[in-house]
């Protein structure tokens, strides 16, 4: 075979798993870096008021089990909410899937990141096949009914968001790309900036405040803070050497000082 001199970039020459079959007839290999990426972020800037962590599930890439029928029918969003989860009176377990009908509390929100050749699937322009599965769209919408179903198109910079209404989703006019849930206060909107290293533009959630921190951005302030702390300290104790310099020039002893 002809090899270009100098060699190609592993980068224009190495297929994706969106171009090598899956071991699993309809099924992608494993989420690529972004999506695992992506899903951290959202699951660590999300903090929805009045609710305890225990009453929240956020889950990614966790499979969906929604049809007590059909078993072993599910759907693996890339990020999904589940509010409301019963208090738990033990440690719970982690799982290994969410069975709705076992729960009894379908999610409140998905999130779908798309990918090469899943468009039409994400967005609910695949018709449904004899003897197959409902589509991604029909479990979200007519089974499922969850109220709200984010999209976000990466390498076209798209995000759109649809809310349930009535029987069907309906498409959410977005102002700056934002999006307000009132009765989380929170938003969640698109952000250019770095996490885990990575510069992109990223789904992330805010308060009435601004953006929710990461961990990582916490860390970083406590460690401003206490870095202010010890300056201010040294300050403080550099005054009180000068003070106490200045009393001994002129005879005074600061120990004894009333």
């Amino acid at each position: 075979m002809y090899q270009p001199i100098p060699p190609r970039s592993p980068l224009e020459t190495m297929p994706t798993m969106y171009d090598l079959p899956s071991e699993l007839v309809g099924e992608s290999g494993l989420p690529d870096e972004f999506h695992l990426i992506q899903a951290a972020l959202l699951t660590e800037t999300c903090q929805p008021v009045d609710y305890l962590p225990e009453e929240i599930l956020l889950a990614s890439d966790l499979n969906l089990y929604y049809d007590p029928s059909h078993t072993q029918w599910y759907k693996r969003p890339d990020w999904y909410m589940v509010l409301d989860l019963p208090k738990a009176t033990s440690q719970p377990e982690m799982r290994l899937s969410y069975l709705v009908w076992q729960e009894g509390i379908a999610p409140f929100l998905a999130v779908e990141l798309l990918s090469p050749g899943t468009e039409s699937e994400d967005l609910g322009r695949r018709l449904r096949e004899i003897n197959q599965p409902p589509t991604k769209w029909d479990v979200y919408e007519r089974i499922l009914r969850i109220p709200y179903y984010v999209v976000y198109d990466r390498y076209e910079n798209n995000l759109r968001v649809f809310k349930i209404s009535g029987n069907r989703y309906e498409a959410i006019a977005l102002s700056e790309n934002r999006l307000w849930i009132e009765n989380l206060g929170l938003g969640l909107s698109l952000w250019q900036g770095t996490y885990r290293n990575f510069s992109s533009l990223w789904l992330r959630w805010y308060d009435r405040t601004g953006w929710i921190p990461t961990l990582a951005e916490k860390a970083e302030t406590e460690s401003q803070r206490a870095e202010t702390e010890s300056q201010r300290a040294e300050a403080e104790s550099q005054r009180a050497d000068k003070l106490a310099a200045y009393l001994r020039s002129q005879g005074i002893d600061p120990d004894n000082l009333p």
